[in-house]
């Protein structure tokens, strides 16, 4: 950390997330990005050109051994997640991995275990959980307000014109809808009830291979069930809801970005939850930046809100998916 307490990230990726991010974290006064890392010069100097970053570096190596670097920010597709990661963290740097955190929980594993023994901050990407919608409805839920929850239900909904050499229907590059969009309701279901006892998963696939839409259905030692779907092809509503027995919680649209919702009390009048200030030009990513921020200032090595036990929890969880519905990638 520098003398002004100024969180400086450095970002290995030069994609579309890498982007959001960038412009995301401009918005943050203690938070900056000072280096980009690309496997290729040109393509870092032009990132960097396009959102003013002041360093580009030819290499992830380089990146990571920036002096002036303090959090490195994995944006790479799926599966170079691992090895810049491990780059990153043998470097002695924080790092901010996009989700999903790796291809499976193995992989989870090995980041994480690296991440405790070299002593260094490590936390998944999974921007929603630090959103201000989503931390009030973490306190009504800690407060009782909905009683015991039963069921929770999610979607993660999205077009996509079919193009096979799109990282998104390609298996080299982990593509499919389950790890791309998938992991956002599997994340929310796991945020609100933990680790499912039975996971019951369905799936339809594409030309390429991969999944184009999985329906998961899980159960819980309480009796709770997560209704769950995702899609890549056809714009759902992308709404969730939170039913218990004392009320329920239900999120307008798009659930997992920045946006509002209403809590309906079994007894009483419902309330409308809206964001105050109403969201800007931000796209929701500052917020776990700020999150990676907070917790170095703290000196923490993980972010309660998104603890990396969880995150291998979560990424078991999708190899159970997997499992079921037969989705396999090169090289696993």
């Amino acid at each position: 950390m520098t003398s002004s307490s100024t969180t400086r990230f450095g970002v290995i990726g030069t994609g579309g997330i890498a982007s959001v991010m960038t412009s995301d974290i401009a918005l943050l006064p203690d938070v900056e990005v000072v280096a980009v890392g690309s496997r290729s010069a040109a393509s870092a100097e032009r990132f960097a050109g396009a959102h003013g970053v002041p360093r580009a570096h030819g290499s992830y190596a380089d990146l990571v051994a920036d002096p002036d670097v303090d959090a490195v920010y994995v944006a790479t597709p799926h599966p170079g997640h691992l090895d810049a990661a491990l780059l990153a963290i043998e470097a002695g740097k924080a790092v901010l991995i996009e989700k999903p955190f790796t291809m499976n929980a193995a992989q989870a594993r090995e980041i994480v275990d690296a991440a405790r023994a070299r002593g260094v901050f490590c936390m998944e990407a999974m921007w929603t959980r630090f959103l201000p919608h989503v931390l009030r409805i973490r306190e009504l839920v800690a407060a009782g307000a909905l009683g015991e929850i039963t069921t929770v239900t999610a979607d993660h909904d999205q077009w996509f014109a079919f193009d096979p050499e799109h990282r998104l229907f390609s298996p080299e590059l982990g593509g499919g809808a389950l790890l791309d969009l998938g992991v956002y309701p599997v994340s929310f279901a796991s945020m609100l009830l933990g680790t499912p006892s039975q996971v019951t998963a369905r799936a339809d696939f594409g030309p390429t291979g991969v999944d184009a839409q999985t329906s998961m259905i899980f159960e819980y030692a309480s009796g709770a069930h997560a209704v769950l779907s995702t899609t890549m092809r056809a714009a759902g509503p992308c709404q969730a809801a939170i039913v218990g027995t004392e009320g329920r919680i239900e999120i307008d649209t798009t659930w997992y970005a920045p946006t509002s919702f209403v809590f309906r009390p079994r007894v009483g009048e419902p309330e409308v939850w809206t964001e105050e200030p109403a969201p800007d030009e931000h796209k929701g990513l500052r917020f776990e930046a700020a999150e990676v921020a907070r917790c170095l200032r703290e000196g923490l090595t993980e972010s309660p809100a998104m603890p990396l036990d969880e995150t291998v929890a979560i990424m078991e969880t999708l190899d159970q998916v997997r499992d079921q519905i037969g989705l396999t990638y090169p090289g696993l």
